[in-house]
């Protein structure tokens, strides 16, 4: 049951981040597509973008969900799982706190650098539709973003490698709708739209961190009271 508000949270944080989404990405999106003009039409390029896209945002989850596991099983973090989602469950927290603004300082974000990004990217539409697209996508996947992050450190505390997969999963899914549409209604939106869809996304992220953070504290003490410690 845990598991299953997990992913419906992951999804709703990628559904109502949709304005940030378009906000942060739609023009890089649309001037993708623009570049490769008549072969950069239809859904075969469309479908190999995000889907090369949410292939990397499993990807993070299934190597976030491999380095918590790797954490507890070689003892730092010990027989104390539940402390590894007491972290994990924080900063969350913290990055959906970053999200809305309410931080003394914004928190710097993982990704490739921009200058790189920005120089690979607009040179993958030259490369052909489908397989332009796909390695547009997959640069877009390693965008910094602050509620991809999030989602991330919430996949390390997966109890499976899996899990974490389909931890990001659901957040890649929840994203497509707004990144699939991107020209249409919801491109359309003004940054005060986008910026009350923001706010709604990182509440349900700090409502996920929550989760988890209650989850470590149960199983903490579940944990404390089997052993001697």
């Amino acid at each position: 049951m845990e598991g299953e508000l997990d992913y419906t949270l992951a999804f709703m944080a990628g559904i109502l981040g949709s304005g940030h989404c378009v906000g942060m990405c739609g023009s890089l999106v649309s001037a993708c597509f623009v570049r490769m003009g008549e072969a950069g039409r239809g859904m075969a390029p469309a479908l190999a973008y995000h889907g090369a896209r949410v292939t990397v945002y499993v990807l993070v989850g299934l190597l976030a969900a491999v380095l918590g596991l790797a954490l507890v099983s070689t003892g730092i973090v010990g027989k104390a799982q539940g402390i590894l989602q007491i972290v994990a469950g924080l900063v969350v927290i913290v990055l959906g706190l970053d999200i809305l603004g309410w931080l003394p300082r914004r928190l710097p974000l993982v990704g490739v650098p921009m200058a790189l990004f920005g120089r690979y990217y607009f040179a993958a539409a030259s490369r052909g539709a489908a397989r332009g697209a796909a390695m547009a996508g997959l640069m877009n996947g390693l965008m910094p973003c602050a509620l991809t992050l999030a989602v991330a450190v919430k996949a390390t505390a997966a109890p499976q490698v899996w899990q974490g997969g389909l931890l990001m999963l659901a957040f890649g899914l929840g994203t497509l709708p707004s990144m699939l549409f991107v020209s249409f209604v919801l491109g359309r939106l003004g940054a005060r739209a986008r910026g009350w869809l923001l706010k709604g996304a990182a509440i349900v992220v700090i409502a996920l961190g929550a989760a988890t953070l209650m989850q470590g504290l149960r199983f903490f003490a579940v944990m404390k009271n089997l052993s001697n410690w």
